[in-house]
């Protein structure tokens, strides 16, 4: 085997690398009309970008994998009969250059023979520019195909996440996952439990030799029982077998093996190791059975307050978050939970709600926007709900990263609940069959008359605000330009 690369979650990349050009493919564009006509014919040669030089030594300014191209203006005129071409080309292969391209004007009329000679003998292919082309027209080539081929590796990273995420909600999530992952990646993959030992495993069976390999890899990235954090993926080869393991973090391993390797294969594995690590950290805590059996207890018709001993003691608060560029997928809100604290995650269409437990403080995420309401008993559930979607709605509206529950005591204190629920029905009863009315008066009176804030808030247009409100004016027969008015009815709202 080869030396096992080991890998931290800070040198991980988030998204695919951008994958090299085939040679080939370079050839094939008739635009480009290039020929080669030295140096091995090999279909898996590949280039990662395109680079000019006119030194007589290139050596210094490369940084490998590159299509060299040139004129030949450093080409002095008794180079053909001398060492200059050879070693020319032996510095440039000794760089790691991919291939070098040689133009055929203005200077020459053909490439130099002995130019051609070196580059067989070191291995090198060689390609003939026609005059036509230009060496800017070959760079912008090779940025387009590997644009086609970034394009083509983000869709086939996306379809995988998708088909990972779904597999992860299928009554069987643990070996939905690693069939799927196996099929993505076409190769195999295991899961070793925390004793080492293969609990699951999907896919063609590797050899022998490919099984022990997996294994020995496994436990390079397995905790230890120091106490000390070891490293969270490792990678390494045998033959032509690629190798690599992630730790999950609940002292279960997943051990992969693939006889290709494409630039998105780890960000695929990255997404399966966080799928498990859920779902893995379930299983050995028991903490999902607890789960299952509150949530049938509960459709069952028993009360929250009965259930809530079976996910934990204590206090609850509900965050509302919403991502700030696009709709909310399985994959970022099991991660949104992880981060806040707890599995218990509802994704709806465009919210994701957090059930956390009132000992964790929420804080704020990288890209999301939250609401969070006040730590509750389970009994005020119903109410913490509506606490955190109406401080959803003023993060939003104030484009404030988490906006949480006011908790401080307030003019409502001074009254018997009752009666200030009985004042706020009384001076409410105008709207009572408008909830539209009555949700848009909220935001609008929170957000100090703002048209634009509420209609943020609100997700709908700034004259449908003013025209609600200009109604509610008209139901509730006062106006709404007074503050009285506005301190009456804030108090009214906050304890209907």
């Amino acid at each position: 085997m080869e030396e096992t690369h080991i890998m931290s979650e800070t040198t991980a990349p988030a998204v695919p690398p951008t994958p090299p050009v085939p040679l080939s493919a370079l050839l094939a564009r008739e635009d480009l009309g290039l020929r080669q006509i030295a140096g091995p014919a090999d279909p898996s040669a590949v280039i990662h970008w395109a680079h000019t030089s006119e030194m007589a030594d290139p050596y210094p300014y490369l940084l490998g994998g590159e299509l060299l191209l040139t004129a030949g203006v450093h080409v002095p005129e008794t180079a053909g009969s001398g060492a200059y071409f050879d070693d020319y080309v032996a510095r440039i292969v000794e760089a790691g250059g991919a291939a070098l391209g040689f133009g055929l004007a203005p200077v020459h009329d053909t490439v130099p023979r002995a130019l051609v000679a070196a580059c067989d003998r070191h291995g090198l292919p060689l390609l003939e520019v026609p005059p036509r082309t230009t060496f800017s027209g070959v760079a912008r080539a090779v940025w387009q195909l590997m644009a086609q081929a970034r394009l083509a590796e983000l869709r086939r990273v996306t379809e995988a996440q998708q088909s990972l995420a779904s597999a992860a909600a299928r009554p069987d999530p643990v070996p939905s996952v690693l069939r799927q992952l196996a099929h993505r990646l076409t190769g195999h993959a295991v899961l070793h439990g925390p004793d080492g030992t293969a609990v699951a495993g999907a896919g063609r069976e590797p050899a022998a030799a490919v099984r022990q390999a997996l294994t020995h890899l496994a436990e390079v990235v397995r905790p230890g029982g120091t106490g000390t954090p070891g490293p969270t993926s490792a990678t390494d080869t045998l033959g032509d077998t690629h190798l690599a393991a992630y730790a999950l973090g609940t002292g279960f391993v997943l051990a992969l093996s693939s006889t290709r390797r494409e630039p998105g294969d780890h960000t695929i594995a990255s997404v399966a190791s966080v799928l498990l690590s859920l779902l893995t950290g379930e299983h050995q805590s028991g903490a999902g059975a607890a789960r299952s059996s509150a949530f049938v207890r509960l459709l069952l018709g028993a009360r929250p307050q009965e259930v809530a001993p079976l996910l934990g003691e204590g206090s609850w608060a509900v965050v509302h978050a919403r991502p700030e560029t696009q709709l909310p997928d399985a994959v970022a809100a099991s991660a949104l939970g992880a981060a806040l604290g707890s599995p218990l995650v509802d994704l709806g269409h465009d919210v994701v709600r957090v059930l956390v437990p009132g000992g964790r403080e929420p804080a704020a995420q990288p890209g999301w926007t939250l609401g969070v309401s006040a730590a509750v008993p389970p009994d005020a559930w119903p109410d913490a709900d509506t606490q955190a979607a109406r401080a959803l709605a003023r993060a939003r509206a104030t484009r404030t990263p988490l906006v949480r529950h006011g908790t401080r005591p307030g003019l409502a204190d001074l009254l018997p609940p009752a009666d200030a629920a009985s004042y706020a029905r009384t001076l409410l009863a105008p709207l009572a069959d408008h909830p539209a009315l009555t949700e848009t008066l909220r935001n609008w009176l929170a957000l100090h008359g703002s048209w634009d804030r509420a209609a943020v808030a609100l997700d709908v247009h700034r004259n449908t605000v003013r025209q609600r409100i200009t109604r509610c004016a008209t139901l509730l027969d006062t106006d709404l330009d007074d503050p009285d008015v506005r301190m009456e009815l804030w108090f009214a709202l906050r304890n209907g």
